[in-house]
């Protein structure tokens, strides 16, 4: 089943057709294209059969095993060639199963292995039976092989046929036996089965920053099968990343539509969820975007329901604001089940050369994390329509899923957080680390001065400050980021001059949790300034960590441990805020 560029995406199947009943091993084979005018190309069973394959040249050999239902390549030019993911170098060979891709010419020419059945089949086994691909939703009984028929065959291939039919048929019976014991699997409801009335007319809402189409035809339903737009329903017809004009857009694979349908007949609801910061940003207008979300919708020929998140904020994935909204406002009065429902996504955080002929890594991992903060099952667009296998990838490394609020405050924990002795503090750590809000809440109760050079303006006012409260004999906080040894030397000659021990407080937050924390700052509306990544990355660059050699008589390393308003907020801020 190859995929040609320069023809829109469009897959040409080609097929391997078992030979005619009686003559089993006397009719030649095929690899034959299944679009209307193609030739058929004649591949025999034996003697082996070298097959050009272009453009460009590449030669291979394939010699077809009936029996075991696979293929075995011989590289034999230059070209490199792939099985699945181990490359060929010529005059090597491997085995190609029915259901794996060989990959032509630096993985530019895929092509799947498929075997079709006979008309009359004499040979029935485990594998006539149960499918050896994962069953996606969606798959129903449109696009199955045709049952295969009876035929005679040797006396023992009878018995093995018998027993098999005999042990299938237990198989059968213990499940029918359980399912009846469970009174059957529950139904879940669906918009026309509760009555409710198909949406009457294609309709755009705006809520803030959330733009929601409805086609006319959708209809509520437990089961939400949800998807991305852009690299999973379509791609640009340019070959661009980003299309060069409101038209330059086609339907990804020529699947697409079909999975839908069969998806709309098994009672799900299809939904797209799609971030278009564009919008928001002034590059592009509403209605151009809007145009093209109906054209998609009416190509694909089913009732689609689209989100728009149009700029930041809750809405934007892979927070979940969208799919909130889809659950508690968009959906009628039916409850979605979670665990039927489901999202596909290009953006999944796949590493570079996650298969062959795919060297660029995935801009962003947002379209898995979506699926991980609603609790959705998740594939990617060819794991979905092309049934491949999952591909690696990888997580950001701050999860907020695992953060402790009931973990240790700060190390070693037998060091005394107030001194009952004049005393500095100078905190060090990254913007968002929390340091603002402990020292408000375990220092300045405690009588020490604060100093925050956002609130004073400079350095310089926050040494004065330092300096006048130290020579009154108390204690002080100096709030700032405080990276290298040069901005902190400042500090401690402050407490030299004044005879005072000064002390570190070492702020542990990541680089990847403070952007989280400052995500969720913006989010909350917590009354913090917005910090910018580029200044996050600037401390990472100067940040050199804090040493006794430098003063200081303790260093006391202080972890985030955060503290919620209410449950809302914490699952807002245990939710993957970035991809």
């Amino acid at each position: 089943e190859p995929k040609f560029p320069g023809t829109c995406g469009a897959r040409r199947q080609w097929r391997l057709l078992p030979p005619e009943v009686p003559l089993r091993r006397k009719f030649p084979r095929f690899l034959r294209r299944s679009r209307a005018g193609d030739p058929d190309r004649l591949f025999p069973p034996a003697p082996r059969f070298p097959w050009k394959q272009g453009p460009p040249p590449s030669l291979v050999e394939l010699l077809a095993d009936y029996k075991h239902r696979a293929v075995r390549v011989t590289q034999r030019g230059v070209n490199p060639t792939s099985v699945e993911e181990l490359q060929l170098q010529p005059g090597n060979s491997s085995t190609l199963q029915e259901g794996q891709t060989l990959w032509l010419v630096n993985g530019r020419y895929p092509y799947t292995l498929r075997f079709l059945p006979a008309p009359h089949s004499p040979r029935r086994s485990l594998l006539d039976f149960f499918s050896p691909k994962r069953h996606l939703p969606g798959e129903g009984d449109e696009g199955r092989p045709p049952k295969r028929q009876k035929a005679p065959s040797p006396p023992k291939e009878e018995e093995e046929d018998s027993a098999v039919a005999t042990k299938l048929r237990q198989l059968q019976e213990t499940a029918a036996s359980a399912e009846r014991a469970k009174g059957g699997a529950p139904r879940l409801p669906h918009g026309a089965a509760l009555g409710l009335p198909p949406h009457p007319r294609d309709s755009w809402e705006e809520h803030g920053k959330l733009l929601v189409f409805t086609k006319e035809g959708v209809v509520p339903s437990a089961k939400v099968a949800g998807f991305d737009l852009d690299g999973t329903i379509i791609t640009t017809k340019s070959g661009k990343v980003f299309p060069t004009s409101p038209d330059d857009w086609r339907i990804l694979y020529p699947e697409v539509p079909q999975k839908l349908k069969q998806l709309q007949n098994e009672g799900y609801k299809i939904v797209v969820f799609t971030n278009q910061l564009g919008i928001s940003r002034g590059r592009l207008r509403p209605e151009v975007f809007k145009a093209k979300a109906e054209a998609v919708v009416e190509r694909l020929g089913v009732p689609v329901q689209v989100f728009v998140a149009t700029g930041t904020g809750i809405y934007r994935k892979p927070l979940v604001g969208m799919w909130e909204y889809l659950c508690e406002k968009a959906n009628g009065a039916v409850s979605v089940a979670l665990q039927s429902s489901l999202y596909v996504g290009d953006a999944a955080g796949r590493p570079p050369n996650w298969a062959p002929g795919h060297k660029k890594k995935d801009f962003s991992c947002s379209d898995r994390l979506f699926a991980l903060n609603a609790g959705l099952l998740f594939y990617t667009p060819e794991e979905f329509f092309l049934g491949w296998a999952t591909a690696p990838y990888q997580l950001p490394p701050f999860d907020p899923r695992e953060l402790d609020p009931q973990g240790p405050l700060y190390d070693p924990p037998d060091a005394a957080l107030v001194s009952p002795t004049p005393e500095l503090v100078v905190a060090v750590g990254f913007p968002a680390a929390g340091k603002s809000t402990f020292l408000k809440s375990q220092l300045v109760p405690a009588g020490y001065a604060y100093a925050n050079r956002d609130t004073l303006g400079s350095w310089q006012k926050c040494v004065a400050l330092v300096a006048a409260a130290l020579r009154q004999g108390k204690s002080a906080a100096v709030d700032n980021t405080n990276p290298d040894p040069e901005s902190r030397r400042r500090y401690i000659e402050c407490a030299q001059d004044a005879g005072v021990p000064c002390r570190c407080f070492l702020f542990t937050a990541t680089l990847e949790q403070a952007k989280h924390n400052n995500r969720f700052r913006d989010l909350t509306a917590s009354g913090h300034v917005s910090v910018t990544d580029v200044v996050l990355n600037s401390y990472k660059s100067k940040f050199v960590e804090p040493s006794l050699s430098e003063g200081f008589a303790e260093i006391l390393r202080v972890h985030f441990v955060p503290r919620f308003a209410d449950a809302r907020q914490e699952a807002l801020y245990r939710q993957f805020s970035e991809g």
